[in-house]
């Protein structure tokens, strides 16, 4: 474990009085420069009052430092979109951070590394041995990395002198016995608030209704942390903005067209409507929020992270309107093209089933986060904690080509050669059939990369 101490910001440098100023008169002959001479006083020489009186350019105090949060906050999985969101907000506003990091490989990744305001703890929150009987912890059977221990030495170390939490736990490892095991060191660390990243177990609303395993696990530790009664607060974040990729990962593959359009297939029904966050820009400043606000306001209360409630048709249309090109929406199967994991694979087997129920009538499909009344409170709860988010289709115009970039795509480098088939950024093709449109599952971010940032963790 690799522990990098943080530095501490200087103070800006004040600067001295001006002696000279320089200023130009349009109406000095041939335009010359001229210089005048300052008596260090707004008032002029000839009057009494400039021995007496003090301004901007005679007296200058020394500047107030301005107050800053004295407390520290600890993170983990901070490489991920959630975590990497907060830190930048957190420590832009003078928190410092604690922040466990599974490897430096990455820009997110050294983004944190960097930043002179966070403590780095490099490693995994598993170990590959086999727990000892002595822990009290049994051999893992969750999660797609199973049989595997926990790293007690770096959870213990992660909340060392900190005073809040923002936690938002992985399929990497066991992730029901992980998210324990942190529950348990920041209550002995006596943590004052946890913000825990959860999703729902649908089946808990609804005994109809299959479980998604990678929510499931956090639905389980959420119900621990309440049953330990750390004082926390509950965070369900909608489908990132961010998911979309024309790679061929499956669920949020824009899959190109010759036409220079795009086609998304998902299991969701084309008229119902599911939340949406950018995970990136929006999460940090909502959580600093929650902390700001305290205990007194969302002790063990669950808030959607959604900022917008769009049915695939609509979704397709805003990114269509960002991006300027058609986007199709296919109501139809998850393709799976490429080699994914097992946990993920049985995540999207689930899904599928989840919303096969609502195949027909949008009424009937379930709520994205199981319950209707934390999902009727979208976008409303999550507007008072930060007004400005950034919408799907300010996403698509201004991020996605961006990051399609990042990820060795060309398609926004090469000439749009399909003349009319490329849609101006209406929109309108989009949303008026059945296969229109594009939406989402995200679970709780699961986000894959490209092949320049495959570093980065898919659930975070």
């Amino acid at each position: 474990m690799v522990t990098m101490p943080a530095e501490l910001y200087s103070d800006l440098a004040i600067r001295p009085a001006p002696k000279e100023i320089p200023i130009r008169h349009s109406t000095i002959p041939n335009n010359k420069a001229q210089t005048h001479k300052h008596s260090r006083s707004s008032y002029s020489e000839a009057s009494p009052l400039s021995a007496s009186r003090n301004n901007s350019l005679t007296f200058r105090p020394a500047k107030r430092s301005m107050p800053s949060p004295s407390k520290t906050i600890a993170v983990i999985n901070a490489s991920g979109r959630q975590a990497a969101s907060f830190i930048r907000v957190a420590t832009a506003v003078g928190y410092h951070v604690r922040a466990q990091l599974r490897n430096a490989v990455g820009v997110i990744a050294q983004e944190v590394v960097t930043n002179p305001n966070v403590t780095v703890l490099m490693g995994e929150l598993y170990t590959k041995e086999l727990p000892v009987k002595d822990t009290n912890v049994d051999v893992t059977v969750n999660g797609p990395i199973s049989g595997i221990g926990i790293n007690h030495r770096l959870i213990t170390e992660l909340f060392r002198g900190c005073q809040l939490a923002f936690i938002n736990t992985t399929f990497y490892g066991d992730e029901i016995q992980i998210g324990r095991a942190l529950a348990d060191a920041a209550k002995k660390a006596g943590i004052q608030h946890y913000v825990y990243s959860s999703m729902p177990d649908h089946a808990a609303y609804n005994k109809d209704w299959p479980s998604l395993p990678l929510w499931a696990s956090k639905h389980k530790v959420e119900e621990y942390v309440r049953e330990i009664g750390l004082p926390a607060t509950f965070v369900y974040t909608g489908i990132y903005n961010n998911n979309f990729t024309s790679l061929p990962y499956p669920l949020f593959c824009t899959d190109l067209q010759p036409d220079g359009s795009w086609i998304w297939q998902a299991p969701f029904h084309p008229d119902a409507k599911l939340p949406w966050l950018d995970a990136e820009h929006d999460v940090g400043p909502a959580i600093i929020q929650i902390f700001k606000d305290g205990l007194s306001k969302w002790r063990g209360k669950r808030i959607a992270l959604a900022y917008e409630m769009l049915t695939p048709r609509e979704a397709c249309r805003a990114f269509s309107r960002g991006v300027g090109r058609k986007v199709r929406y296919v109501h139809g199967p998850i393709e799976i093209k490429v080699k994914i994991p097992e946990g993920y694979r049985s995540q999207l087997e689930a899904l599928e089933e989840l919303y096969a129920l609502g195949k027909e009538d949008p009424a009937k499909q379930p709520p994205y986060f199981g319950d209707a009344e934390l999902e009727a409170s979208c976008p409303k709860v999550a507007l008072e904690l930060w007004e400005g988010p950034r919408g799907l289709e300010e996403y698509a115009r201004e991020v996605f080509p961006l990051e399609e970039q990042a990820n060795g795509l060309t398609w926004m480098l090469e000439e749009d050669e399909g003349g009319g088939e490329v849609n101006g950024g209406n929109g309108t093709e989009n949303g008026d059939e059945n296969e229109d449109e594009d939406s989402e599952d995200d679970d709780d971010g699961l986000v894959m990369r490209g092949t320049k940032r495959d570093e980065q963790e898919w659930l975070a």
